[in-house]
């Protein structure tokens, strides 16, 4: 295995540059250390409890675990967990036993029903190449990334999500993580056309996705035909017209994301104006952790009857710290984020020490509307706060407030 970059979390690494924050380095490295303890516990824990192959996704109602086999969309997450948590501690063991669910997901390389093969295969191969360099998982992200672009129509000019038969062409807000994983493809195996595809999808999901106050729907259906709109709809908020909250983290993350492989300053605009709907909104929670759709209070007595989604805020988190890198005013998104984390590790939401099934996080939501996943952790919500962690980590052992 090559030098990587790794970043231990100790006093000395992170107690000097980077950002100005309103903690002394003390407190800040009090709450850091304990969130990194736990991690290290409950992913070593977790990686002898389950087996490669049957990922741990979420708890049940009855406090049994969910597992995910290699088609489920969620199944790159716990590995690409455990390679994080190697990042971030630089335990072996973690590293090892990160090798071992990643290489069980191989035959993921052969769907092409549907668009979550970035979540599949790069979470869990494209960290494993990144990390390690071995080009034994080339091969694998090669074949999902080829089956990711087969579903781009030019004519709609998108990637078509689902192939349910009760949508035309669907394209929901959740793709835009997947473009990640063709930028990426198209300047390693030298496909330009796979960069095409991604940014093309991009500009159509701005022309269409959002509305006036830059909150986006969560389904876009097209005519397969003639590229129009035939209907804008929901999957997974209260209504149509609603902000479901991870919906909006998708899309925060998708376009600063873009802008990072693009530096198209659409991308960059789309973003920031994406951040300050969900920066300065009314319904947003003092600890920055919302609930499940930011319009729930239609449809519930009071908010507080509404659950949080802590994966929503580990999205949030993780976007706006790469953002701040890419913006002279970095600064208010380093802020918003940082406290974010802080409340993510708190007791409220990060769970003890060889509780919560051994995932990391507390109080997320999969998808209310069916009864499915509701205050439970998720496998996603672990993956995005430990790279959000360790972007915060990355962030504060700069010199200078921006990177780029």
């Amino acid at each position: 295995m090559k030098k990587t970059f790794r970043i231990l979390l100790t006093a000395t690494a992170i107690a000097y540059g980077g950002y100005a924050h309103g903690q002394t380095d003390q407190t800040q490295n009090k709450w850091l250390a304990k969130a990194t303890d736990i991690i290290a516990y409950q992913l070593k824990q977790a990686s002898n409890k389950y087996q490669p192959g049957k990922n741990p996704r979420s708890t049940n109602p009855d406090g049994s675990v969910r597992l995910a086999n290699y088609r489920d969309w969620t199944t790159g997450f716990f590995p690409g967990s455990l390679w994080y948590g190697y990042e971030l501690t630089g335990n072996k063991e973690l590293a090892n036993q990160a090798k071992r669910f990643t290489l069980a997901l191989d035959s993921a390389r052969y769907i092409k029903d549907t668009h979550d093969l970035g979540f599949m295969l790069y979470c869990s191969y494209g960290n494993a190449y990144r990390i390690t360099g071995d080009q034994a998982y080339l091969p694998a992200l090669a074949d999902g990334a080829k089956h990711l672009y087969q579903r781009f129509d030019s004519k709609v000019g998108a990637i078509r999500s689902w192939d349910f038969s009760w949508w035309h062409f669907p394209v929901i807000i959740d793709n835009m993580m997947n473009l990640e994983y063709l930028y990426w493809a198209g300047k390693q195996f030298n496909q330009p056309n796979y960069v095409h595809a991604a940014n093309t999808h991009a500009l159509t999901t701005i022309k269409n996705h959002f509305r006036k106050d830059f909150s986006s729907y969560h389904v876009v259906d097209y005519d397969p035909k003639t590229g129009k709109v035939l209907a804008k709809r929901t999957h997974q908020g209260v209504t149509d017209e609603s902000a479901w909250a991870r919906g909006q983290a998708w899309a925060l993350y998708g376009y600063a994301m873009c802008f990072e492989n693009t530096r198209n300053p659409a991308f960059l605009t789309q973003a920031e104006q994406v951040a300050k709907f969900i920066m300065n909104h009314p319904r947003m929670p003092k600890d920055k952790v919302p609930v499940w759709d930011f319009d729930v209070h239609n449809a519930l007595d009071t908010e507080e009857k509404a659950p949080r989604d802590a994966s929503a805020a580990a999205i949030m988190a993780s976007a706006l710290l790469n953002l701040s890198t890419q913006v002279k005013d970095g600064q208010k998104y380093f802020n918003y984020a940082e406290e974010m984390l802080q409340s993510l590790s708190s007791d409220n939401y990060l769970a003890k020490a060889g509780e919560n099934n051994f995932f990391i996080l507390k109080h997320s939501v999969g998808a209310f509307l069916y009864n499915s996943e509701i205050d439970t952790p998720l496998d996603y919500a672990d993956y995005y706060y430990l790279e959000a962690l360790k972007r915060y980590v990355a962030i504060k052992g700069q010199n200078k407030p921006t990177m780029k």
